[in-house]
């Protein structure tokens, strides 16, 4: 029994990776070999070059997805967490002997974590707005609406989105189970009329059709590039469906889909050449295009959530490792911690969304604008991993680079046939990625600025609590909270209740968050207790990058190291820093001036900490950096 309910899990993991993880890889097809062969590429529409394109997208799905993501990536888990945020922390860890090797290490992570939301813009744009393009091949009449249904459609899955994905999750694996089904068997009937690109499967086709491009080949690979975008999912969403599910989904169906179609609309132009219009849809009968269409959108539509979700996921683990101010997050769902909603985060990814449907206009436009931040970001994930290989797994150097440099020379052959495109779109994920990874160096560097700035100004902790114990100051019967990032100095809310109040309570928590580079802490490390003198006491709590906080919940936990804590006679104070950017030698002034406004706009510390509001008392300090 307990097997068959085993079998059952992985069965159930498996569907539910097939939507949410290849969504995104999945309907690459819908555009893929129409830019490939675009005559703006220069790639001649000929049996021999569709054979060649086919082959290397083939055997490029076969490197780069199945040896790189699906048998070596997916072994380096962080817990069994994956993700670039998850890497990162584990190379760092891993080779972080010097502090200048680490924080280099962070900084690359954090540059590609930053890219990753050029392509949650990039990713629904480009799927929606090419499912919706299938409309004008059913009847040009419908040219002039295409852009406006792109835009409602896509407005409608960003307002959704505050309803949270569970309901809809359960859809979204059989939905995307059927569109895998049409791409095989749409294949299959076109492979059937023109069996001759079945020479593809030789690999000697993709060398021959690479080796014969010269210096061309940086256009065709910058084409065939958009076949493997969505590899990044794989590892990203390990956490979620582990590894065992995501290798079968990908080798049990989605990978055998991907090849019959891709052969099949070869197949299909190698027949009709007329059909460059639009392969995907020219695949179907006329009867069966508006079906069609139907389906290509919903499966559209949810590689776009599963995009937007990684979004939301991102950044709440970017604002527990301190480099994103508190925002508002809500959840979704009573089992599921990983289904969160953040409005700040929803509308400004819409925002950018539907400025790049409407300043490209056509998903062929926009194919210049995609692939250049991904390819970016699985270079950034090859180099991690070998130093997880050779530190962390603790490998020879010739074993750590022989399991790398194939997949390094690949990633840069990528980045650079890509970066030719630059000037055609390429520079906008590009921009979005340097400007929100300046937002992340400027708020990680100005809290370290910020918290130097307190420890040189406030008095230490213990001398003053020593001569606090021994003062007549009059004591109230209550718990005081005092939320600090520093635990060394006394809090300015603590000096702030002793100046306007003139009273002390009977028992003094001096309260530290750490966030540590790792996906979860277990509960019985989550909390560190160390009596100071009579009524006082320093409390750690600790969260790794996907726990979810809750102090007082942490509290509860002091019971186990001698602290019995009253919730309901309990006292928050927190200190609101009011940031004064100053000319000086902390950081340029337009960088203070940005880190100024964010920490004023920043989200409640109560309900980041999800503190009960009737038991918080908040005073504000002016500090300047």
């Amino acid at each position: 029994m307990g097997t068959q309910a085993q079998r059952d899990s992985v069965a159930a993991l498996t569907l539910g990776a097939l939507g949410v993880v290849y969504g995104d890889i999945g309907t690459s097809p819908l555009y893929t070999m129409k830019e490939v062969f675009n005559p703006a590429m220069g790639i001649p529409l000929d049996p021999l070059h569709l054979i060649g394109v086919v082959s290397t997208i083939f055997w490029g799905l076969m490197m780069v997805v199945t040896l790189k993501y699906v048998m070596l990536i997916l072994r380096a888990d962080n817990r069994g967490e994956g993700g670039i945020m998850a890497l990162t922390a584990l190379a760092a860890q891993a080779a972080g002997s010097t502090a200048t090797k680490r924080t280099i290490l962070l900084l690359i992570g954090v540059f590609g974590a930053a890219l990753f939301y050029g392509d949650s813009v990039i990713t629904p744009a480009i799927s929606v707005l090419s499912a919706v393009e299938g409309l004008e091949v059913a009847t040009p009449a419908f040219k002039p609406y295409v852009l406006p249904i792109c835009a409602a459609v896509l407005v409608a899955l960003f307002g959704m989105q505050r309803f949270g994905t569970g309901v809809v999750g359960k859809l979204f694996g059989p939905i995307i189970m059927v569109w895998f089904a049409v791409l095989t068997l749409t294949g299959l009937q076109q492979i059937a009329q023109q069996p001759a690109i079945l020479a593809a499967l030789n690999p000697l086709e993709a060398l021959r059709f690479l080796s014969s491009q010269g210096w061309h080949i940086f256009v065709a690979v910058g084409a065939i590039v958009l076949a493997f975008t969505g590899a990044e999912a794989l590892y990203a969403d390990m956490g979620h469906f582990g590894k065992r599910p995501i290798r079968m989904a990908w080798l049990g169906l989605v990978l055998p889909a991907l090849a019959i179609h891709y052969m099949g609309q070869g197949a299909l132009l190698m027949r009709d050449p007329g059909a460059l219009e639009n392969p995907f849809y020219r695949m179907f009968p006329q009867a069966w295009l508006l079906p069609a269409v139907v389906l290509a959108t919903v499966a559209t539509v949810i590689a776009s959530q599963a995009v937007i979700s990684g979004a939301y996921s991102m950044t709440k683990q970017a604002m527990q490792l301190g480099l994103l101010p508190r925002m508002q997050v809500h959840f979704t769902s009573a089992k599921e911690a990983g289904q969160i909603y953040m409005p700040g985060v929803n509308w400004l990814l819409l925002a950018a969304v539907l400025l790049a449907v409407y300043g490209f206009g056509s998903s062929s436009a926009m194919a210049s604008a995609y692939g250049i931040a991904v390819t970016v970001t699985m270079l950034i994930t090859t180099l991690l991993t070998f130093f997880v290989v050779r530190h962390g797994w603790h490998y020879p150097l010739p074993v750590a680079l022989a399991a790398t440099s194939v997949f390094l020379a690949l990633d840069l052959l990528l980045v650079a046939s890509c970066s030719i495109k630059f000037f055609q779109g390429g520079w906008f994920p590009l921009l979005l990625g340097f400007g929100i990874f300046t937002v992340m160096a400027t708020w990680r560097r100005g809290r370290a600025l910020l918290i130097e700035s307190i420890r040189h100004d406030d008095p230490d902790l213990l001398p003053f609590v020593t001569a606090l114990s021994q003062d007549s100051v009059h004591r109230v019967p209550r718990t005081a909270v005092y939320a600090v990032a520093n635990p060394g100095t006394v809090p300015q809310a603590l000096m702030h209740n002793l100046k306007h109040n003139q009273v002390l309570h009977e028992r003094n928590l001096i309260l530290t968050v750490v966030f540590h580079d790792v996906p979860w802490i277990p509960f019985n490390e989550r909390v560190e207790v160390h009596s100071l003198v009579p009524g006082f006491w320093t409390v750690q709590v600790n969260y790794g990058f996907k726990n979810t906080p809750d102090i007082p919940k942490a509290l509860e936990l002091c019971k186990a190291h001698g602290l019995s804590i009253n919730l309901f006679e309990t006292s928050y104070f927190l200190s609101r820093e009011i940031v004064v950017p100053t000319k000086g030698s902390g950081m340029a002034h337009w960088r203070e001036t940005l880190f100024a406004l964010m920490s004023r706009n920043a989200g409640s510390v109560a309900g980041f900490f999800r503190l009960p509001n009737n038991c918080v008392v908040e005073l504000g300090t002016r500090v300047q950096i």
